[in-house]
């Protein structure tokens, strides 16, 4: 991806937050002198990857595949004593139309809450020993309801409703094309995205970027380069 594309999917999000109604913190907004400057007051920042998150998955139109992501809060898999935290919320901000490709998470469980916009439509599998698609059923939770989905079903998400995933189910969804950008907020589990997801036929997680602009903002996967020890 070239930064001046993630520079542009950042303004846009900030403004639909805006619309939404969704402050962000004031990290959302830091340009990269304040991430050169940042305290160690504010390390848990980096340690646990709070910030923006942007990636086409490897396939190079972000508009049709692709995700916006913002981390409020997260725990450590790694730093467990020092962040406690056993939870994680996040902004995953979806464009109208926008696909999530087929994943699971070996680790992570996650409620997915539709907090406005458009319509979610979410197609379900659970793994196999193999990790590849199960023809068995896929139960999960549906803001309380218990709900039987077959292999390959999908189930529908409008504002205000969600979807509790459990570890070992494979989820794609869509942005309901025509129904408009949709704000959904993750509240989950502990997250690491460098290390638990499953991709079932997709390129990597996070974008290789071509560096044709400077960063307006950074990328939690930016901050190595930008922060200093």
């Amino acid at each position: 991806m070239k930064r001046s594309e993630i520079n542009g999917i950042i303004d846009y999000t900030i403004a639909a937050a805006r619309k939404f109604q969704f402050p962000l913190p004031p990290f959302a907004f830091y340009c990269t002198e304040e991430w050169e400057q940042l305290g160690h007051d504010q390390q848990e920042i980096i340690d646990n990857m709070l910030g923006w998150d942007i990636t086409d998955f490897g396939c190079g139109n972000f508009s049709e595949i692709g995700l916006t992501i913002f981390t409020f809060r997260n725990g450590n898999f790694q730093q467990k004593e020092k962040y406690s935290k056993p939870y994680c919320e996040k902004l995953l901000f979806v464009r109208d139309g926008q696909i999530l490709p087929f994943h699971f998470h070996w680790y992570k469980m996650e409620d997915i809450i539709n907090r406005g916009g458009g319509i979610l439509e979410v197609t379900l599998y659970n793994a196999d020993e193999k990790e590849e698609f199960a023809a068995s059923d896929v139960v999960v939770s549906m803001d309380g309801r218990q709900v039987i989905v077959p292999a390959g079903g999908r189930v529908i998400l409008h504002p205000g409703e969600s979807i509790t995933l459990k570890p070992h189910q494979y989820h794609q969804w869509q942005g309901v094309p025509g129904s408009g950008d949709i704000a959904l907020f993750e509240v989950s589990t502990t997250n690491d995205d460098r290390v638990d997801n499953r991709f079932h036929s997709v390129g990597a997680r996070l974008p290789e970027i071509e560096e044709d602009v400077p960063a307006k903002y950074l990328l939690f996967k930016d901050y190595e380069r930008y922060v200093k020890d």
